[in-house]
């Protein structure tokens, strides 16, 4: 792997024409990750529109060994869709949504298709595809691939992994790989598109995917509730899948430090309860069934009252209501920006053991930098929780923000203990790749180093990243 040289450079030019743009203004967006921790730089950005196009760029770079680092919407938390001297390949250009079958409940779009484009596009067929972030707005379908992202609904319908049927992909040689079906069964070998799903674009660019496509829900119900203990929320989340049969799409658990945040920080919000509890749910049911959802809730909140799991609840009255307790939820990392920012984490551990690694990592983290807040919120239903830890009230930010690696350790030693991951959603990336080393086996790193070699022993993809 060699950094970009003049000849490649102009050979990649000449290749696309129209489609460059070494123009430091256009450039400057995708150079830096949107919470400011990365800034790199690159010679040239290449923006094809087409599959061919992005053929013919790899295999350019491959034949000079010419490193590539590819990026889809650039909503990535960990770095890894940041250049450090490499070729930045932008896949926002490949836009075609190639086709959407109903009767198959799959699409195919290409990777340059935004996450809500795509949710949209499925509305219009009477059909829903699932997966919601808060930058789905931004967040495309090549992107989301990469990273195998979870979102808010994984808990009914798998992450990013569970959503694919087929993937079309550049390999780090320049050849496309065709794997575009719409097939659910096919034991033929190896799934070779799951190679390319969280791969973070080492093992080639994903330029297209079939994905799959569910009915609409006909009645959904949002409420949020109180609870005076995280332990509650575990029983709580049992409680609920008995209640509904399979029909709780999210279970999303807030600590009231986050809460008060996004209500200091976040205009236009406000208290969603009477009470203000030590916790918060925001809980979601779907039902094919119309009005199912909202006698659900209704049976669910009754018992949950009387068997004290909760010491409050509102059920959204309608969607602007919906929207508003949703909002509470999707503002909790921006509310701590102003607080200057924090050590963030993205871990999961099994659901039975949430609110025991809570109280553990809560204590290893206080003994380790009294007077730091912990703000916790995430997917109980699926275990993945955001453990963020902000400085105390008047404290010097740079010395805390210096201490966020040994931090780190402190509590990824905790989920080790717990049998959890260090990255529940959004990749190793620049930002642990090295401490993954840490806490995988010398067997896993081996297994995965192999299989990079193979498809791409020039180590041109993303060389940065995944050992």
């Amino acid at each position: 792997m060699t950094l970009p040289t003049p000849e490649s450079l102009a050979e990649l030019k000449a290749a696309l024409p129209g489609g460059w743009t070494q123009d430091a203004a256009e450039m400057a967006p995708w150079l830096t990750e949107w919470r400011g921790r990365w800034t790199g730089e690159t010679p040239l950005l290449l923006q094809p529109r087409t599959t061919e196009d992005v053929a013919r760029a790899v295999e350019i770079c491959a034949r000079h060994g010419t490193a590539i680092v590819t990026q889809g919407g650039g909503t990535g938390l960990v770095g890894g869709q940041i250049p450090y001297g490499e070729v930045l390949l932008s896949t926002r250009k490949l836009r075609k949504v190639r086709d959407v079958t109903p009767l198959d409940d799959a699409m195919t779009v290409e990777a340059g298709v935004t996450l809500l484009e795509a949710q949209e596009l499925a509305k219009e067929k009477d059909r829903f595809f699932p997966l919601s972030l808060a930058a789905e707005g931004s967040a495309t379908i090549g992107g989301v691939i990469s990273t195998n992202a979870g979102g808010t609904a994984v808990l009914r319908y798998g992450m990013m992994r569970d959503l694919v049927l087929g993937i079309e992909a550049v390999m780090p040689d320049g050849q496309v790989f065709n794997g575009l079906k719409r097939l659910r069964k096919d034991n033929t070998g190896y799934d070779l598109k799951q190679m390319f799903i969280g791969a973070e674009g080492t093992l080639g660019v994903i330029t297209a995917a079939t994905l799959k496509l569910f009915p609409i829900m006909r009645s959904r119900a949002t409420a949020i509730v109180g609870l005076e203990s995280h332990h509650d929320a575990v029983v709580l989340l049992a409680r609920a899948k008995a209640e509904t049969g399979g029909g709780v799409e999210a279970f999303e658990l807030m600590k009231r430090l986050g809460m008060s945040l996004v209500l200091k920080n976040i205009p236009d919000t406000r208290e969603p309860l009477e009470s203000t509890p030590p916790w918060y749910v925001l809980i979601e049911l779907a039902s094919g069934e119309p009005n199912g959802a909202e006698a659900a809730m209704e049976r669910l909140l009754t018992a949950a009252f009387e068997e004290g799991l909760i010491v409050d609840a509102a059920i959204a009255q309608n969607d602007a209501q919906k929207a508003e307790f949703w909002r509470l939820r999707e503002e909790h990392s921006a509310a701590l920006k102003p607080e200057g920012g924090g050590w963030k984490h993205d871990v999961s551990v099994p659901v039975s053991r949430i609110a025991d690694f809570i109280d553990e990592a809560t204590t290893a983290v206080e003994k380790f930098h009294p007077g730091c807040r912990v703000s916790v919120f995430g997917h109980v239903g699926d275990g993945n929780l955001h453990y963020d830890v902000i400085p105390g009230v008047g404290e010097d930010i740079a010395a805390f923000i210096g201490r966020w690696m040994e931090g780190s350790e402190v509590i990824h030693d905790v989920v080790a203990r717990y049998d959890g991951s260090i990255s529940a959603e959004h990749g190793l990336g620049r930002l642990k790749t090295d401490e993954a080393r840490r806490y995988k086996s010398p067997l896993e790193i081996a297994t995965m180093q192999a299989i990079r070699q193979a498809i791409d022993p020039q180590r041109i993809m993303n060389p940065a990243v995944l050992f």
